[in-house]
Formats: C-alpha cells, structure tokens, sequence
C-alpha cells in the first residue's frame, strides 16, 4: 500500500477501502505520509467525494488515532455543541456559560478559525492569561465544580483532525461535505461528550451554501453520532448574514459579553435560547424546549449566566475584570466609518466577503503558522433590511495597518447589495433534525 496509489485511486473516482482509509490517517498522523501527499487526496476528495461508508471509516480512524477521553468521573450527563462555522459566530461564548448555569455540565472541545470562519479558542484568548490548554484533571474538575470547561483540541485527541484541519485551512479543502463532517464528529466522538448539538449553518458565510447540502450535512453528522451511541441533534441556522454584528475575535467577545448582560442582538439571543433549549433538554434539566428556553431566558435576565462566565475565565486563568470592563480587552489601532454610496435598503451583504475582509486585516490564518491580531475586524451598522442614507455608515472597520484598512473600507462597501423596496425577513433558524 503507498500513498501514490490512494490519490490516484480517489482522482479516478475510485472508493477507499476502510484499511486504506486507517493505514492513510495512520501514516499522516506518524509523520510518515507529507504534506504535499495529503494535501493532493484532500484536493481529490473535493473534487471526486466521498460515500457514506467512507466518510464513516474516515471519522472513526481520526477519532482512534489518538486518545478517546474518558470524562465518566463528570457528574451527570455531559453536553457539547458545535458550529459548522460561520462569520460572526461568537454564539459558543454565549451558550457554554447559559447552558453552565442551570447546573447543566457543559464539556466543551472547541476548535481555532478555519478559512473565513473564526474559531472559539482565538476569540477567548482575548482574555490575558486564558489558558484552552487543560489537563484531563483540570477539564473535569471545572465541569464537576463550575459546570463548564472550554479546551483546545490536546496532541493526543484526534490528532490526525488537528494536522488536517490546519492543512485544510491552507490549502483550499475546507468545503466538501464528507472532510467538515468526519472533522467535526472525529472530535466529538473523541472527547467525550454524552449528547451533542450541532449547529450547522447555511448560506452565502457558511461552508454549505444551499439549505439542501446543510440539511444532508446534519443528517451526516447525526447518522455518525447515534451511531457511535450519541444522542445528537442539529440545528440549521441561517448564515446569509452575520451573525450578531461584530466580527473579529476581541470584538465579538464584546458583543458575546453583551448578550450575557441582556443587551446583545437579537439574533444571537435566539440562536443561544435554540441551541441550550436543546442541551437542556437532553441534559434531562427540562422536559421540553419550551420550558428550558424559559429558564435559560431567566438566566439571562437575571445575570446568573454573566457570573457564570466570569468565573469560568477565572478558572481558566484569565482575569474577570476584562469580561466586567471589556475596554480592557485588546483594541485596533485604528478604526474608520465605511460610507454607504447609496439610499435604499440593504438587500444582501456578501456574508463569505465579509469573513475575508476580517482574515485580510489579520483576524485569521492565511498560512498556518500565521500570527492572529486579535483587535482587528469590523462592527456592522446595517444589516438585511435595514434602510440607509447616502453617506450614513454602513459598518465600523478596525484595523492595525493603514493600507489594509483603505482596502478592507473598499472590499466591505462592495460586499453590501441595496434595493428601493424593503426585503422580506428571513427566519434564523431553517430546520432542525
């Protein structure tokens, strides 16, 4: 067996035998297979797919690859959730430390920004001295204690994901349906949790643009979970826009922040409410969704979620006088209005431009050993639907670098569509399997 073979197999449409798919991820993991070879099946994979048997084979072999840890000393039924990835999408920082304050334990793996889409791990480490770097020890002592605990992806769980998913974001390999689902479940199976919600979004900011390629990614992802004897659901969410207004680590924690004290957008409310009605529910804290989200929403009016999560930085090593006064949290150089050129209403913003514009300041990765500015990125002002004047300001864009910023300001005012007539709104939440 040679990895010469596998790639010409795959380009040719051929279908990987489980052994090859194990022996593949096994050589990749120990070094043995390069780069460039992986690289070349990740691109084959993109172009060619594929099955429902391989993509099965393909997240049990990452799963194994490493460590399956083992969290049966944590009280309870343990939940996580994850995001497909979307632009704006700070709703973990939000949800982890609401679903934490019914008593509910919250054992979150959380990945960094991948592609246009930014990644929990980056954003909390806005906080100074923020550690994602937990020993098993520490995770369950915080779960058993705090209710929650939010680590990094360690050397040992799923390896084989950590070296491909940083391959992927470099290399253009990010969007194909079988990758981002054996990516996400890997991790999932992997780390421990007993019941799983996932978000999967859907639109122009989302890896699957079309309703139809999202509802069978969750389907995917749900068929590998019960399967491996999880109880998992998803969540479809619209991603034609961003979500919240903020993007860019250290500003979406401030918008996350407000969320927590009962003032954050509406958007990223409800998607929270959904998404931990959900963790609840098969946490057994409520009998239905209707009644968690009810208590999540008293948690949030009554800030008993807030407390939550300034302890949860505590804990993890950051200081809760940064989530108490988020002006303390790190701030761009430079920041400048982009002016709308026209009157009307906003009927679309390229929400994948968007996240780019973000990753061309430096709040993401272009290679993978760069460098995220964590100051940097953009506040919208308008979003779908609203209605602006000629002049009025369409988003606040944040920036380190001045020649950066006259290229985003350019990039973002193309990014927004404009009609006379007012669109019709859409509904966040699209589906649910």
């Amino acid at each position: 067996m040679n990895m010469y073979d596998l790639i010409v197999k795959k380009k040719r449409g051929g279908t990987l035998a489980a052994d090859e798919i194990r022996w593949m991820i096994r050589g990749y993991t120990d070094g043995k297979i390069p780069d460039y070879q992986m690289s070349a099946m990740m691109m084959a994979i993109c172009f060619v797919g594929m099955s429902d048997e391989e993509t099965k084979d393909l997240t049990l072999a990452m799963a194994k690859s490493g460590d399956m840890l083992d969290l049966s000393a944590i009280k309870g039924i343990k939940v996580d959730k994850h995001s497909t990835g979307g632009v704006g999408d700070k709703t973990s920082l939000v949800l982890a430390p609401l679903v934490a304050s019914l008593g509910v334990p919250v054992a979150k793996m959380s990945g960094r920004g991948l592609g246009h889409t930014g990644g929990t791990i980056d954003k909390l480490e806005s906080f100074t001295g923020f550690r994602t770097s937990l020993s098993t020890d520490e995770f369950i002592h915080n779960v058993n204690t705090i209710h929650i605990a939010v680590a990094g992806q360690t050397a040992n769980l799923a390896p084989a994901d950590k070296k491909l998913y940083a391959l992927r974001d470099v290399t253009g390999t990010v969007d194909q349906m079988s990758l981002i689902a054996s990516s996400i479940m890997s991790k999932k199976l992997a780390s421990g949790a007993d019941a799983i919600v996932l978000d999967v979004k859907t639109g122009d900011g989302a890896f699957m643009k079309n309703l139809e390629d999202s509802r069978a990614l969750a389907q995917e992802m749900v068929s590998i979970g019960r399967l491996a004897g999880k109880d998992v659901s998803a969540v479809i969410s619209d991603m034609d826009q961003p979500l919240g207004f903020a993007v860019g680590n250290a500003l979406e924690v401030k918008e996350a922040i407000d969320t927590l004290r009962g003032k954050g957008p509406a958007d990223l409310e409800e998607l929270a409410l959904v998404l931990g009605s959900y963790m609840a529910v098969k946490a057994g804290r409520a009998s239905d969704v209707r009644e968690a989200e009810e208590m999540l929403r008293e948690s949030l009016l009554g800030g008993m979620a807030f407390d939550v999560f300034c302890r949860f930085i505590r804990a993890q090593g950051g200081d809760p006088k940064d989530a108490r006064d988020p002006d303390r949290l790190p701030r761009a150089r430079y920041r400048e209005e982009a002016l709308s050129p026209k009157t009307g209403y906003i009927s679309d913003i390229a929400t994948e431009e968007i996240g780019r514009i973000c990753l061309l300041l430096g709040g993401g990765r272009q290679t993978k050993d760069s460098r995220v500015d964590l100051s940097v990125g953009l506040v919208l002002r308008k979003k779908k639907g609203d209605s602006v004047k000629e002049g009025e300001s369409l988003a606040v864009i944040h920036a380190g670098d001045r020649a950066l910023l006259k290229e985003a300001k350019r990039r973002l005012v193309q990014a927004y569509s404009f009609s006379e007539e007012k669109p019709d709104p859409v509904p966040l939440i699209k589906d649910i399997i």
